[in-house]
């Protein structure tokens, strides 16, 4: 068995002995992680523009320091009626040649076919969903690409899910190693069976099978997190982000101000071309957004800025 396909069968089993929620639970709980996100949304920014005023001269991209631009959008239904929205945060600066940290919280139904794919939607196909979702694509081929994303879904049934994966061009095993301590951490904090669960997850979907490689290095990926506990598969989400938070701006800060070469950024341009092809062609979180109407920049914010094909 797969590990999806175990998170899948450990998730049908809790909704099968957890507690019925009443519809004032439910909608406690979704203010509550719809709050949290976009806290962490609010965190992430201010840690990432920090950066940018730090980044020593003579080793930065020329120009102004880096400074989110946040755009609000909202989503109709097809019926007409309002479907939610969200803000697009993105940067580009001297340091984050393109980042964004966006937010959505968006409800409506799934199409009849999308809903077949969707944990209890068959059934019933109305959605509600929020979350953060966050890709970084750096001006130095020496400082990693990142993406993370957590996020809360609702259908008949609800789960939390989200992950982060670490894209370096040119892979230093101490970043490498440094990144997955920090996830482990915050997974064994709730199940000492998640980490290793979680990082196969990732090798696994993280995975280009045309190119017979996987994306970057790793991380976590985790999906249908319902074990029955709310308050601690919530406390794990709020882990993860909490990790990332940690982590991430530390590998930034060791590395933005080693100089690099031109055959370096070829190297980072033509490793965007791979991390580009995944999204477009396997990424569920992009399939998802075109799937349910959602903002198609803020969908595609995920894309390089720039990158090549050999």
């Amino acid at each position: 068995m797969s590990v999806s396909e175990r998170e899948r069968a450990k998730a049908a089993m809790a909704a099968a002995v957890g507690a019925v929620v009443t519809p004032e639970v439910l909608e406690t709980r979704k203010k509550t992680a719809r709050a949290w996100f976009e806290a962490l949304r609010d965190r992430i920014c201010g840690a990432f523009e920090a950066i940018e005023d730090d980044a020593p001269a003579e080793t930065a991209t020329p120009g102004p320091e880096g400074r989110f631009e946040r755009t609000p959008w909202e989503r109709t239904n097809e019926d007409g009626s309002p479907g939610g929205g969200g803000v697009m945060s993105v940067m580009k600066g001297r340091v984050f040649e393109k980042v964004g940290v966006n937010v959505s919280t968006v409800f409506g139904s799934f199409s009849p076919q999308f809903a077949k794919e969707i944990p209890g939607a068959a059934e019933d196909p109305r959605f509600w969903a929020s979350g953060v979702s966050l890709v970084a694509h750096m001006q130095s081929p020496r400082v990693p690409a990142v993406h993370m994303n957590t996020r809360f879904i609702c259908t008949t049934r609800g789960w939390f899910g989200g992950g982060s994966d670490l894209n370096p061009p040119i892979p230093v095993d101490e970043d490498t190693a440094d990144f997955h301590a920090a996830f482990k951490a915050a997974c064994d904090a709730h199940d000492p069976d998640y980490h290793a669960n979680y990082k196969k997850w990732c090798d696994e979907y993280f995975y280009i099978p045309h190119r017979n490689r996987p994306r970057g290095v790793g991380g976590i990926f985790y999906d249908y997190l319902d074990t029955g506990d709310w308050d601690d598969d919530f406390a794990m989400t709020k882990d993860v982000g909490e990790a990332f938070l940690d982590i991430y701006p530390k590998l930034v800060r060791r590395r933005m101000a080693e100089p690099w070469t031109e055959a370096e950024r070829e190297i980072q341009l033509i490793y965007r071309g791979l991390y580009a092809e995944f999204n477009l062609v396997y990424d569920r979180g992009t399939r998802f957004g075109l799937m349910t109407g959602g903002n198609t920049e803020a969908i595609l914010m995920s894309l390089p800025p720039e990158a090549k094909w050999p």
